[in-house]
């Protein structure tokens, strides 16, 4: 009976007692509603007892939800440190991570700003690194000393620090420079941890507040927790940002080498070329040509006298030649690479390169190319000095004795390409005012070229040239000439050459020519002994009489002979007469009117210039002569009477 009669109490126990405060546990309820079951006691006056044990109830199950509630906390805590972690862990840019790291830190706080300092190894001091928050400039570009301010005595001890109000708070040495950053930013409460690395102190963390605000214990614990993942996470970074670093170094490193090597391999291969070249007999075109192939831009040979008087005479040119000549290395000379090709302290020519850039591999095969050139040039001097000789020598001696021994000086001329036996011309040039050897290598360098001979006579140049035609191969080698001894060249000029033992006559006629022209004041011509008129017929050993009249006067033979006139007549009797019209009319018997005629077409016919003194001269020697060939008799010892008009 008992036992039913307490069945009540036992339900109120359990709707309004203890088991109510579980109910408000497994419904996370307010602490407020904590209240409600002592609340509902005292309504249904419950004795002291009872109600004693409830508030001991009451007490416990708040200790309960606090210790829920603090467990739940740690758990996003602990959730959110690892999101972090797992976040932090994926970035690999410092800035990234340092960006990531203040901004879970404010969210994780729910601070106003948050913000990361790192130490400068080599000063000693923090200076801000990144923010969340913030808005002032100035604080964005803080330096904390050494103990100086709150992040200044965190990073000094390697301890967190915290305050609740920072410009009142007298525990931190105080800046100028840092409470004036700190009031702009309007900061009060400030919470400081180390990010700590192999127990040194890398940086500091900071969560702040912009007013009053106590962190607690599991604030600090919760900030340095997430400074420990960031400490990490920055050390990572720092060896990725090495390692890229690094591999950069070492790309940059690989391509030197590959470079080095290309440009070994080029050196090789050039090196190789031009030892060819030189074993094979090239020259210095040939050398011109490789380092085009292996370098490129544009290749000039200037010979040694160019680089100061030629066409292409350049001061800058002239002072990277002295360069190179002093020191055996390239030199500059505006966009120019300039080599000096020497033997000691000659210089034989020079090497231009321009429209490249050169690297040291490079220049050192410029600097083989031009050693190259001067030995080539050095080869090509002594083969054209000894051939010079060879020919200079044997001029010589077909001048002098050519029946000495014919067969034997024909072989000597076949070892120089040159065949005597063929038709040649000989010229007699003097230059006033030249250089000699200029003149002299010039005539050596045509002979040559021209399988020809060349030498010095008393002082002339002479040449034996192949050619039928004696002027025009004499103005020819008149221009060489006068291009290089760049001065006014006078030459005598005679041939065709009929074989080896014509040759001295022949010079004989151009020797005559070169005298005669330079008596007649015409320096810088070139004159045949037929080009001189009836001086040519004095000089010239043939005397060919016949050619001589059919020359001046051909036109005037040729006219009567077709038209049965008497120009040739008229023309004797004119200067018989002393050009006197009258008289000359009388010794022919004709009107004067038909003596004028006659005078006006003589002038049509050779020229209007015919009665000047010195054609007049040719033209009544060319009438006597006629008269003489006319009535047989042999002027040219051929045994015949020549000619006739």
């Amino acid at each position: 009976m008992d036992g039913y009669l307490n069945e009540p109490a036992a339900a109120e126990r359990t709707e309004h007692g203890e088991t109510a405060f579980l109910d408000l546990l497994l419904r996370d309820a307010p602490a407020v509603e904590y209240e409600r079951p002592l609340v509902r006691a005292r309504a249904n006056r419950a004795d002291p007892g009872r109600l004693a044990e409830l508030e001991r109830a009451k007490l416990l199950a708040l200790r309960v939800r606090a210790v829920l509630s603090e467990s739940q906390r740690r758990e996003s805590e602990l959730a959110a440190l690892f999101e972090t972690a797992n976040d932090l862990a994926g970035m690999r840019n410092l800035d990234q991570v340092l960006r990531a790291i203040v901004d879970r830190a404010r969210a994780l706080l729910g601070t106003d700003t948050s913000y990361l300092t790192l130490t400068d190894q080599v000063v000693g001091d923090t200076a801000m690194r990144v923010t969340s928050g913030s808005v002032s400039a100035r604080f964005q570009r803080l330096r904390l000393g050494p103990g100086e301010g709150l992040g200044g005595l965190v990073a000094q001890t390697a301890l967190p620090y915290v305050t609740a109000n920072y410009p009142e708070d007298d525990r931190f040495r105080h800046t100028e420079t840092i409470d004036s950053g700190v009031a702009e930013e309007g900061l009060v409460a400030i919470l400081g941890v180390p990010l700590l690395l192999n127990g040194q102190v890398i940086g500091v963390l900071f969560a702040a507040n912009r007013r009053e605000r106590p962190f607690v214990h599991s604030e600090i614990a919760l900030l340095g927790s997430l400074a420990a993942h960031a400490a990490i996470a920055i050390d990572t970074a720092n060896l990725i940002d090495g390692t890229h670093a690094a591999l950069n170094e070492l790309n940059a490193v690989n391509e030197q080498l590959q470079e080095h090597n290309t440009a070994v391999e080029r050196a090789a291969d050039a090196h190789d070329r031009l030892a060819e070249l030189v074993l094979r007999g090239g020259g210095v075109d040939e050398v011109a040509a490789t380092i085009r192939e292996v370098l490129g831009g544009e290749v000039r040979i200037h010979d040694a006298a160019a680089v100061w008087d030629g066409e292409d005479a350049q001061p800058d040119l002239a002072a990277a030649v002295e360069e190179s000549l002093g020191s055996g290395r390239v030199a500059r000379a505006g966009d120019a690479w300039v080599a000096a090709a020497a033997a000691g302290t000659e210089l034989l020519g020079t090497l231009t390169l321009r429209g490249v850039d050169l690297a040291d591999a490079d220049q050192r095969i410029l600097e083989r190319a031009a050693m190259v050139i001067a030995l080539l040039l050095l080869l090509r001097r002594s083969v054209n000095e000894a051939e010079h000789r060879l020919r200079g020598d044997l001029l010589e001696e077909v001048l002098d004795s050519p029946d000495r021994d014919p067969d034997l000086l024909q072989e000597r001329a076949g070892r120089l390409a040159t065949d005597l036996d063929a038709a040649h011309v000989v010229v007699v040039a003097e230059a006033a005012s030249a250089n000699a050897a200029r003149l002299r290598s010039a005539a050596t360098h045509l002979a040559e070229t021209k399988h020809g001979l060349a030498g010095v006579r008393h002082g002339r140049t002479v040449l034996v040239l192949p050619g039928t035609d004696p002027v025009g191969v004499g103005r020819y080698a008149a221009a060489e000439l006068r291009a290089a001894a760049n001065a006014p060249v006078t030459a005598g000029v005679a041939g065709p050459t009929t074989g080896l033992d014509t040759i001295p006559g022949r010079y004989g006629e151009a020797l005559r020519c070169v005298r005669a022209l330079r008596s007649l004041d015409r320096d810088g011509e070139v004159a045949s002994p037929d080009e001189l008129g009836f001086l040519g017929l004095l000089l010239s050993t043939n005397r060919q009489a016949p050619e001589f009249v059919a020359a001046t006067l051909g036109p005037l033979l040729e006219y009567d002979e077709q038209r049965g006139t008497a120009l040739v007549a008229t023309l004797r009797a004119y200067f018989a007469c002393g050009a006197n019209l009258s008289r000359t009319k009388r010794e022919l018997r004709v009107h004067v009117n038909t003596v004028a005629q006659r005078l006006e077409r003589i002038g049509q016919l050779i020229g209007a210039d015919w009665q000047d003194p010195e054609r007049a001269l040719e033209l009544q020697l060319a009438l006597r002569l006629h008269r003489l060939l006319d009535g047989g008799v042999d002027l040219d010892g051929g045994g015949g009477a020549g000619a006739r008009g």
